[in-house]
């Protein structure tokens, strides 16, 4: 069955792979506005590439900082930017507070105002002292917060959301709170140095002021690890009163390019489908001074999550969205990072998703094994024992399936389809095939504490997921 599945989609694969480049730019698109067709995304932002103009200076300088205002409670509602959390795995489950702020200054030549976020325990005493920034993605969200949202929270680890994109979708959400909003083309290098230096500074009204931060990591996913990637070169030239770097560490995630050497670490996460793609990173992994860098890849991770994403909910899409824990690896990825910043310890090196180039032998750009899961890569308990298949990119259901969740819904049914061109679907296997592989259902859940407990070992599994990953393994149905 497991075969005969694998030969269904394989057309469907060959040609979608040569479509998903398409389906990604769309994924970075601004939130569509209501009555209006979803808008392509604006200056190749989310592909690393140049935005608009921005005139750098020509060597390091110490960098503005933006002003900021006192915290903003009203009038109405606040843009809700990080979605829905299941009870017991959200903010309120781990007392977290969210506080949103203006933030203002000069960026490129124009004015700019703006908001931030920041996401803290509420509980002072449990801060640890590392901050991880990410601009908000042009869809509206704070995906990094959200992908890494249990392990972040647990460690008691701030999160700050910088907006740099169009904040039209802010105005027509609450117009009397965001109509002063203002950001243009080019200013968005600008505002993240200027914020970041707000936040390591000792200025009045800092957000985080009285706090015990040490390190301070800026994160992005899809568009935002475009407008990361973008941020480089700004980050080479402004700096700290005692011209020490503002962010101490990058984590440029759902990207597969080349990515230029800094002076500080920085790990990437090119997920499977810039892996089916055949858009991997070249650069080598390396531990010398401005070349501090590691590539993660992690077989069957896709590049826009379904598991933890509700407006999913009802499936838009053809196949069974994935459940694979995307959280679960990008936190590992996280949690490498900020050790690597903030004790010095040096992350280990991984193999990564083997990449044959050839559609050929089964439909992939990917090496597959027996299974139909990609060889290579962080190895975890779902690619190493498996129960099902996992295969990027989806597609869209036909006919279309009715969802009302906003975030989907005003993408109509062309925006569905490319939304679901960013996600992953899974194949069970047969209880015939379970039996055949491990027996028992006990003989299974065995198998995956055994490896889980080799990975957790090795780095590559961190404790705060590991109930979630037996709890999947005991959901199994033989």
């Amino acid at each position: 069955m497991m075969r005969r599945s694998r030969v269904t989609l394989r057309f469907a694969l060959v040609v979608l792979v040569a479509t998903v480049s398409g389906w990604t730019v769309m994924g970075q698109a601004p939130l569509p506005l209501r009555g209006q067709p979803p808008q392509p995304a604006q200056g190749g932002r989310g592909r690393g590439q140049a935005p608009a103009a921005s005139n750098l200076p020509a060597n390091p300088v110490v960098s503005p900082v933006a002003a900021v205002s006192a915290e903003v409670t009203g009038p109405g509602e606040m843009f809700p930017s990080l979605m829905a959390l299941p009870a017991g795995d959200d903010l309120a489950h781990f007392r977290y507070e969210t506080k949103e702020y203006v933030v203002s200054g000069t960026a490129n030549g124009q004015p700019y105002r703006t908001r931030i976020v920041v996401r803290k325990p509420s509980d002072a005493s449990r801060f640890s002292g590392l901050v991880l920034a990410e601009s908000m993605h042009p869809s509206g969200n704070a995906w990094m917060f959200h992908f890494t949202h249990r392990y972040t929270m647990s460690s008691g680890h701030i999160g700050l959301e910088i907006v740099t994109s169009t904040p039209a979708p802010f105005v027509e959400f609450n117009g009397a709170r965001y109509k002063d909003m203002k950001v243009e083309q080019g200013q968005a290098s600008e505002i993240i140095a200027q914020v970041g230096a707000l936040i390591r500074s000792a200025r009045p009204g800092n957000p985080l002021a009285g706090l015990p931060l040490r390190k301070m990591v800026l994160a992005g996913t899809s568009a935002s690890a475009g407008v990361l990637i973008n941020y480089l070169p700004a980050h080479m030239v402004y700096r700290l009163p005692d011209m020490k770097p503002i962010y101490d560490g990058f984590l440029p995630t759902s990207n597969g390019a080349n990515i230029r050497q800094i002076d500080v670490p920085m790990i990437q996460v090119p997920t499977t489908t810039e892996a089916m793609r055949g858009n991997v990173p070249t650069r080598q992994d390396g531990d010398a001074p401005g070349d501090q860098f590691r590539v993660y890849e992690f077989p069957g991770m896709p590049h826009l999550d379904t598991r933890d994403v509700a407006a999913f909910r009802p499936n838009p899409c053809k196949y069974p969205i994935t459940m694979f824990p995307m959280s679960a690896s990008m936190s590992v990825a996280l949690h490498h990072l900020l050790e690597w910043i903030d004790k010095g310890t040096d992350p280990p090196r991984a193999d990564r998703i083997l990449v044959d180039r050839n559609t050929a032998n089964d439909g992939s750009l990917m090496a597959l094994d027996e299974f139909g899961n990609p060889r290579g890569g962080i190895r975890t308990p779902y690619v190493d024992v498996p129960v099902v298949r996992y295969g990027v990119p989806n597609e869209g259901a036909v006919p279309p399936t009715p969802n009302t969740v906003p975030w989907v819904a005003l993408r109509g049914e062309a925006g569905i389809n490319q939304l679901c061109g960013l996600t992953g679907y899974e194949i069970a296997m047969s209880p015939e095939q379970l039996r055949k592989l491990y027996t028992t259902k006990q003989g299974y859940v065995a198998k995956v504490r055994q490896r889980l407990d080799e990975l957790t070992t090795q780095g590559w599994s961190l404790p705060v997921y590991r109930e979630q990953i037996l709890a999947d393994a005991a959901k199994v149905n033989f």
